[in-house]
């Protein structure tokens, strides 16, 4: 096949989504080891029978739902180019919501931020390369996502930036930061989006947290005030019908100037408040 006709036929094998197009150009990318104005380029180029059939095997596991970022294994976000694996959640565009109002919260001069459940690094290292007189500590109960994000930092050239192994707080007794951000699991554990896209292969455990999907968005709210310096913000993502319960739940604990912020979509889904007087 030539270039173009294996995209043509690429876009009728994935026909139900609505990316067709673009997956199959990222794929047959990857295939290639070429950038997409390659494939513009030369149209007319034909693939060699390696190719092919790599390129084949990579559109039916695409078929058959596997995300685009597992198949290639990495995402971008922010300005950064992040290594994937299904231990962890693929990285969203709606994240970078999180890293605009944490970089808008940072007191100037020199700072700390811890990021919970930090998975690919992604919030971490976005703040960090844009801060690079913050401290960050990105922190994450499963081991080898810890070992992805590290990578990721040197990937990225990033060196404010430190993974460490905790389940939340754990392994932090003892240390406050200036923010602490996160974003959780937050999907109800019924929810019928699990079964849904890209959802279905990413891991349960950092999508599902309880019956209303508030159980450790609970948790971060009840410690988080004695992990945080006088003034420190907590920034959590959520989903689009819990701005409500997660405000309370800052109030609840004290916290102040509790706002929710939407994303370019208009739904809900950033809330912040401002460590109160313990």
């Amino acid at each position: 096949m030539q270039i173009a006709e294996a995209l043509k036929w690429a876009s009728t094998e994935l026909s139900y989504s609505d990316s067709a197009a673009i997956d199959a150009r990222i794929l047959l990318c990857t295939t290639l080891e070429k950038p997409q104005s390659y494939l513009f380029t030369w149209p007319e180029r034909v693939l060699s029978d390696d190719e092919t059939v790599r390129f084949q095997a990579l559109i039916k596991q695409r078929a058959e739902g596997q995300p685009v970022a597992y198949l290639i294994g990495a995402r971008e976000f922010w300005s950064l180019s992040l290594k994937v694996s299904p231990t962890t959640l693929i990285p969203r565009p709606e994240t970078e919501l999180l890293v605009e109002q944490a970089l808008a919260r940072l007191p100037d001069g020199e700072a700390s931020v811890c990021d919970l459940g930090t998975g690919t690094g992604a919030i971490a290292l976005a703040i960090a390369c844009e801060r690079p007189n913050v401290n960050v500590i990105g922190v994450d109960r499963i081991a080898d996502a810890v070992s992805l994000a590290r990578e990721n930092a040197g990937r990225n050239h990033i060196s404010n930036a430190v993974f460490l192994q905790s389940n939340w707080f754990e392994s932090l007794a003892g240390q406050t930061f200036s923010m602490i951000v996160s974003n959780p699991p937050y999907v109800e554990q019924d929810s019928h989006y699990l079964n849904e896209g890209d959802v279905r292969f990413e891991p349960s455990s950092a999508l599902t947290a309880g019956t209303d999907g508030l159980d450790d968005i609970r948790y971060i709210i009840s410690k988080a005030p004695h992990y945080l310096t006088e003034n420190g913000w907590l920034l959590l993502e959520h989903g689009f019908n819990q701005a409500k319960p997660v405000q309370a739940l800052l109030n609840q604990q004290g916290f102040t100037q509790v706002t929710t912020i939407n994303d370019l979509a208009g739904q809900p889904r950033v809330t912040l408040g401002q460590r109160g007087e313990r």
